[in-house]
Parts: structure tokens; sequence; C-alpha cells
């Protein structure tokens, strides 16, 4: 349609008078529009049905308000009525006089306009062609809302991914959804990695091999070089290597010809980012390569995020792992087992800790969490791991222990709290003193089949409070005690005190023995945790 409303404008005029009805439609064509006539309304729906599933609904129509099987206000009414043709603008016309009332009527079913005939023929041809402006500037405008809309959705999917990979896959099918075509996208790591999405619409074709994805990556980084911001370009096939969007080609769209790329680097140094859709799909129009540049350009900051969010990751689990020894010292008369299952790599970084150390007063047991998922949080969990065996070569005492990690940690860390229990457990009498600063208390299991929490409570590390004096219990030959870290019950939803009466239950039903306790406790409850799980479980052997 041309900004007059008149080329390649299709008019729909519903009259049961025939000499009117064709004398409107010579009018009409006079004008440049092309016609359909039909004489009555049940005509006219048929018509307007056949005409939607062939994806061609006229224009404009004009409706007699005399029509003799529907009123011309009851046609305007359920043409509005039916999705697929509420946008349909409607201009209602008569021969006889209408009161102004029933012009309101017209109006009140969702008409544009009224004419009274005879009318002028450039009047008709005016009201015709303002109409059908104004339906094209409605049909822009809800166009353009519904293009925002989509790229709004899809910035908020790209914004919500928990990883390059799935950055990818957000951007590739957000790029699908915008263009309707198939779609790739790549983003390229500062180490060498090439995380790639595709789209759904290309599926069921074999995927290219490493070397293609190599290709690429060596081509955005040419096209890149030295640029920062959004650039937009076409590859032909030499540059662009087959079987990224085959799919479409094998169906008979056309040949795999290059691709379209909508390529975006937030920084000098950062990664950049590249969205192709193929060269043979339907040529973009302007507003469309505009939003798939927006698109571009927030995936590129969306990957800046979150590759340095996995080298900081890949940092803190490598230093956490390092000082996080799968089996512990054994100290004679005791047999210690310890347990750790890292959260999924989806998850952020745990400060969780353990230790079993030899000490003057016996075998020093230790569970605990730095608060926090951090790279910070894993280098205060492995302060306080080193600090407490640096501390226990010369003290024992838990209590005081507590106090001195407590006291580090105000010092060195201020805006740092951290949650620790301490067990000293002497293995020739099985006297054991535990301090607890906020963590989950230990656990004394019988082999007898019974199950016990120690009361032992006090404040969290970091916070400068009175400690308590220690708790003390006697461990019995069957006895296990047992110290968790909270991932391994806490459940969002779910009162803590619930998870704890829960853990209590299992244990006390577990086999007997030390590890077997520990891998029936992962065994229930150590799936699909968000938190880092840690365990540790000590016995008397009688071995001195």
């Amino acid at each position: 349609m041309s900004a007059n409303g008149k080329a390649d404008t299709t008019i729909l005029v519903v009259d049961d008078v025939a000499a009117s009805r064709y004398a409107l439609g010579a009018v009409l064509r006079r004008d440049g529009h092309r016609v359909i006539l039909v004489a009555s309304a049940a005509e006219a729906l048929a018509e307007l049905d056949a005409r939607h599933r062939m994806g061609e609904l006229p224009d404009v129509a004009l409706v007699d308000v005399g029509l003799p099987d529907m009123s011309g206000f009851e046609l305007c009414r359920r043409i509005k009525e039916a999705p697929q043709t509420a946008a349909l603008p409607i201009v209602h016309f008569s021969a006889a006089r209408v009161a102004p009332a029933d012009r309101c009527r017209g109006l009140d079913a969702g008409g544009e306009a009224y004419l009274t005939v005879p009318a002028e023929p450039e009047e008709i041809q005016a009201v015709v062609r303002a109409v059908a402006r104004g339906a094209r500037h409605r049909s822009d405008a809800e166009a353009e809302a519904g293009h925002l809309t989509r790229l709004a959705e899809t910035i908020l999917a790209v914004q919500s991914a928990r990883c390059p990979r799935e950055l990818a896959d957000a951007a590739a099918a957000g790029t699908d959804r915008l263009t309707r075509s198939p779609a790739a996208a790549f983003i390229l790591g500062g180490d060498g990695a090439v995380h790639r999405g595709l789209s759904r619409r290309r599926a069921s074709a074999s995927l290219p091999d490493d070397g293609a994805q190599e290709a690429v990556a060596r081509l955005v980084l040419r096209i890149m070089s030295g640029h920062v911001g959004v650039r937009s370009t076409v590859a032909p096939a030499p540059l662009w290597p087959s079987g990224f969007f085959q799919a479409e080609a094998v169906s008979g769209t056309g040949p795999p010809d290059g691709a379209r790329l909508a390529l975006a680097r937030s920084r000098e140094g950062s990664a950049p980012v590249c969205l192709a859709t193929p060269a043979y799909a339907q040529h973009p129009d302007p507003d469309t390569e505009r939003l798939v540049g927006r698109l571009a350009h927030a995936t590129a900051l969306a990957a800046e995020r979150l590759l340095m969010y996995e080298m900081e990751r890949h940092i803190a689990l490598t230093l956490q792992r390092s000082f996080l020894p799968t089996h512990v010292p054994q100290v004679p008369g005791t047999e210690v087992v310890v347990r750790y299952e890292p959260a999924s790599s989806d998850t952020e970084i745990g400060g969780d800790f353990y230790a079993a150390l030899p000490t003057s007063g016996g075998v020093l047991t230790a569970i605990g969490d730095v608060v926090g998922h951090s790279l910070d949080a894993a280098t205060v969990m492995v302060e306080i791991r080193h600090a407490l065996r640096a501390y226990c070569v010369e003290e024992s005492d838990p209590r005081k222990l507590a106090h001195r990690l407590d006291n580090m940690l105000q010092r060195y860390h201020p805006d740092v709290t951290a949650t620790l229990c301490l067990a000293l457990v002497d293995p020739a009498t099985g006297r054991t003193r535990v301090a607890n600063a906020g963590h989950i208390p230990p656990l004394v299991v019988s082999d007898t089949g019974s199950a016990t929490y120690l009361r032992a409570y006090g404040p969290l590390l970091g916070l400068g409070l009175d400690r308590p004096a220690p708790t003390e219990t006697v461990l019995g030959p069957t006895d296990r005690l047992l110290m968790v870290t909270d991932g391994l019950i806490e459940t969002r939803g779910t009162d803590l005190a619930v998870s704890m009466q829960h853990l209590r239950t299992v244990a006390a039903d577990a086999p007997l023995g030390v590890a077997d306790l520990c891998d029936t406790l992962l065994a229930c409850f150590g799936h699909d945790r968000d938190d880092d799980i840690a365990l540790l479980a000590l016995r008397l052997t009688g071995d001195h």
C-alpha cells in the first residue's frame, strides 16, 4: 500500500442492490483499488473466511446498513469479534436517511466511518483512502510493538542465562523469533572456546563438524578485529561453512549460500558474539536488522558477565578443591570418613570446609561454611582452615579455638561471617567436647538404632559475641559422631527443623559403620542440591 492508501489496496463492498454495488465498485477502481463485490452479510462472512485461510484479507470493507439477512451494524459486530478479522476497518453507508443514534450504533459496533450515498466520487474515495491509511498506521504500530515485545522477551531470556551455553541457546532462539528463520549463535571465549547455540527451526539436519565451528570463530575474529559495538554483514559460502542451516536448504528453501551476520563486542578485548541467519532466507527489513543488532549487543554484554564469572568460578573451585582433601589423617583409636559433593555446575561457589586434625587433647574434627557464594567466600574458607590448623598445634580446646577464629575474621574480614562446629574427641575415653558457632549441631548415631542431636549452640564466627562453654558427651563403642553442612538437607520452602528431623530418622536407620552412614545419607539427600555438601563421621575403634 502506498502512502496515500491506494496502490495494492483491496476493498470489500457489501451491498444487496446490484446497481449501487457496481457503481461503488466503479468509483473505487477508478481510484486504483482492487474491489470484491458481495450481495449479503452471509456472502461477506464466507468471503472473509476464505480469504483469511489464503492470507489475503481485504484492507477495507464498505458495508450497507440495510442488508436483507443481517443489519450492517450486526455484520460489523461479528467481523470485529472474530480475532482473524478484528483489525479490518469498516465504513458503513446507506442510501436512506439514518438517524444520528443509528450512526452511533455503527461506531459503537466498531465501524471507522459512515457515508450517505449517493455521494460525490471524490468523497467516497477520500474516506476509503483515509480509513485505509489509518489502518496501515495502526498495523505498522502494532507490528513495531510486537517486534519490541519479542525483543524484550528475548533479551530477558538472554539475561537469565546461567552459563555461556545457555546464553548461546537463548540468543539463537531469539534471533529465530525475530527473523522467523533458522538461526545460530556463537560466543567466543577468551580461552579459545566457542559456545554455540542453534534454533529448533534447523533441527533434524546433521551438525557441522568442529572444523566448521573453528572456521566461524576465525571469521568472527577477523571481522571484529579492532572493532567495538555492533556490525552487520553477509558472509558468502566460501567463507561461511555449510551445515548450520542445512535443514532449511534440504527442505527446498534454497541453496546454503552463506549467512547474514550480526556481530557485537561490548568493549575491546571482550568476547565477540555472532548471530547468524541464512542468506537464502527472506531478506529482513531494516527494523528487523536493527532489532537483531540490539539483541547481539545485549548478548555481548551478557557474555562478558558470564565469561568473567566462569573464570572466577574456575579459580575459586580450583582453590576450594585443592584445600579439601578426599581423605583425612587417621588418628589411632578413631576412624574418620569424609564425603564432599560440590553443587551442580550451574550454581555458585560454596564456602564449605572440613578438617580432622590430631592435637594434644585428641582428634579435632571441624566442619563449617563461610556465608556467601563467591571467590571471596572460597578464599576466606581456605584462611579459616589454615588458621585452625595453625592454632591447634598449641591449643586443642574447641571454645578457645572458635574464639581465636572469631577474632581473626573480625580483624581481617570484618564483613564476613561463617558457621563452624568443632568437636574434640579423646580416643581413649570417648570424652567429646563440642563448640558450635551457628552450625547444625553434631548428631550422635548409635548402632542400636537411635540418633540424637547434641545441644551445642553458639553465635556465628565474625560477630565478636561471647561463646558458651563447650557441650560435653561421651561416645560409646557403638556411637558414631556425624557432622554435616546445611547443603545436605536445606530445601527451599521447608523448615530447617523439619529437614533436621528427617536427617535424624534416616541416620538412625542407616547401616553400621561410618562409611555406610555417609553413603546412605548422600544417596537419600544428595540429589540436585543448590549448595555444596560436606559430611564427616567419626567412631572409636578401641586401638591405641
